[in-house]
């Protein structure tokens, strides 16, 4: 059962580490779409939720939007803000709550650049804003275009097809969009069926290896266990080998090349 709690927030706009961005904003502590790899998971001892299983809490930031607009009316420097760096801003409860809404109705006011990168349609909702701007961009994830795999990888998260629907809706109304093919879990994760289903509705392709350092190794070993048997005896020997990413890296540069698609980052772990 999904535990709910609405808490009130001093801060939302804080200093990023990423290299694509130069702020985070989270709208929620946690995520139920309970992604079996997230790396996000390690955020739980900072939060109180220690003792809570990943993809069973939500903290929902009710006064995310006030806090916001406080800040963004002292001129903090102009630099990109990416919505959802350890959360998804457009998990199920949005559609309850719209947070990410307000939030970006707050952006747009003030002009402040931003990303969105989400594993859901929900941010068709909010298209309404997002055509009227030309300082974002919207990327959606697709770890594989197997949707019986997302199913056990990312259980409550958008179905495969419906991702490539609010990617060509996006496209097709002049918003700036990329493919995040992450986290690549080895021999699931298909990149040119990827990039070639997506390759006429997309500006640019990211890319990100599964990080297994985060606590989430029992998960991923349960999931390949119970329902990808062939895959379990020497996966976390594959995942961390560095010669095959690298051979996945030279795959997805080819493949990019191919479809003349940007590859604007591949990060490893």
């Amino acid at each position: 059962m999904l535990k709910v709690k609405e808490i009130q927030i001093k801060g939302i706009l804080t200093r990023s580490k990423l290299p694509e961005s130069e702020y985070c904003l989270n709208p929620y502590v946690g995520c139920s779409h309970a992604c079996v790899y997230c790396y996000s998971r390690f955020m739980r001892r900072f939060t109180g939720h220690s003792n809570d299983k990943w993809g069973t809490f939500v903290d929902v930031k009710i006064n995310a939007s006030e806090v916001l607009r406080k800040e963004l009316s002292k001129n903090p420097k102009i630099g990109v803000a990416l919505l959802g760096s350890v959360t998804d801003a457009y998990q199920p409860l949005e559609r309850k709550y719209k947070i990410t809404r307000s939030i970006i109705e707050v952006l747009s006011e003030y002009r402040f650049p931003f990303s969105i990168l989400t594993k859901s349609d929900l941010v068709l909702r909010d298209l309404d804003i997002l055509k009227k701007l030309d300082n974002l961009d919207v990327g959606l994830t697709i770890t594989t275009m197997n949707d019986n795999v997302r199913r056990h990888f990312e259980p409550h998260s958008s179905s495969v097809e419906s991702r490539v629907r609010a990617l060509k809706e996006l496209h097709e109304n002049g918003i700036s969009t990329y493919v995040f093919i992450g986290p690549i879990l080895p021999r699931l994760t298909e990149i040119r069926p990827i990039v070639s289903t997506v390759k006429n509705f997309v500006n640019s392709v990211w890319a990100e290896t599964l990080n297994v350092k985060c606590g989430n190794w029992n998960d991923i070993e349960t999931v390949l266990r119970n329902h990808f048997p062939h895959l379990t005896s020497n996966y976390k020997k594959i995942v961390l080998d560095q010669h095959y990413w690298d051979q996945v890296g030279e795959e997805l540069k080819k493949t990019c090349q191919e479809f003349n698609i940007p590859l604007t980052g591949y990060y490893t772990h």
